[in-house]
């Protein structure tokens, strides 16, 4: 229905068609500073930057949202196909109920005594949280987040990754943590994706993070990727270039058509967070 006329037939007043110019033109307002951004961006920091109350930036995020051109997160929002990555707390903050979910599904097939690899992924942390009520875990890191609620507790045992700390995700990478985690040989590997897809398989925003991927699910017994289904049918600039390492995805809805039959023919078992487990 276009603006020249409603429900009723009758034409919208003036007031009205000058509110709805100032919403699209806002709308693109929003769009401009998010891409200047790098792709996402706080409420509050888009609210300082166009000088519009946060109410008023909920309200045209809801729009733009439902068009599909941004995707709305707690406290922010970022463009669907931004080709870098939101920050980490906003990552942590998007779709928090799947992630919870995801994480305790995990948590059913870690067991007590388990050794396992943690990457710095933000489904990661809440698995680390999930984790905490396991006894005497081994767990090799290179998140801050994930050593800090895992260490000293229950008897575990975590293994930092040395190397420089990232300041927007307290992660370490590069060569001294490659060179760390090859010390070790572990039950499980546990990492996120920012997406999937059936053509490119599981990828990632970030090299390195792509690069200690791929050296922790070598070096463990069993990979498991876990990912929310917002992931399903995304890019990111970097592949992980290898599914056939990836043993197990656990995600919270199954995945479409094509997706299933590429992890069927990559050999990736998908479990579902609500599904009970098997006994191992």
């Amino acid at each position: 229905m276009g603006l020249a006329q409603t429900e009723t037939g009758a034409k919208p007043s003036k007031d009205a068609r000058a509110e709805s110019r100032r919403a699209t033109q806002r709308e693109n307002e929003i769009l401009q500073e998010l891409r200047r951004s790098g792709g996402s961006s706080r409420i509050q920091n888009l609210a300082d930057r166009l000088k519009v109350s946060e109410e008023t930036i909920r309200r045209n995020l809801k729009s733009l949202a439902r068009d599909g051109l941004v995707r709305r997160v707690h406290g922010g929002a970022h463009l669907p196909d931004a080709r870098s990555e939101a920050s980490f707390q906003q990552r942590v903050d998007e779709n928090p109920d799947a992630k919870r979910r995801i994480a305790e599904k995990v948590a059913e097939i870690i067991e007590d005594g388990d050794s396992l690899f943690l990457d710095i992924g933000s489904t990661t942390s809440y698995i680390a949280q999930a984790l905490q009520h396991r006894r005497d875990l081994f767990v090799v890191t290179n998140s801050v987040s994930v050593a800090h609620t895992l260490a000293a507790r229950n008897g575990n045992r975590v293994f930092m990754a040395g190397g420089e700390l990232r300041a927007h995700d307290g992660g370490a990478f590069g060569v001294e943590a490659i060179e760390f985690v090859r010390r070790f040989q572990v039950e499980y590997a546990v990492l996120s994706a920012a997406a999937i897809n059936a053509a490119s398989g599981f990828m990632l925003f970030d090299l390195q993070e792509a690069e200690f991927s791929r050296e922790i699910m070598r070096r463990a017994k069993t990979s498991i990727v876990a990912a929310d289904s917002s992931k399903f049918d995304h890019r990111a600039p970097i592949s992980v270039d290898a599914p056939s390492l990836v043993d197990v995805l656990v995600t919270d809805s199954a995945p479409p058509a094509d997706l299933g039959a590429a992890l069927s023919s990559w050999s990736v078992d998908v479990v579902l967070a609500d599904e009970e487990s098997d006994e191992r």
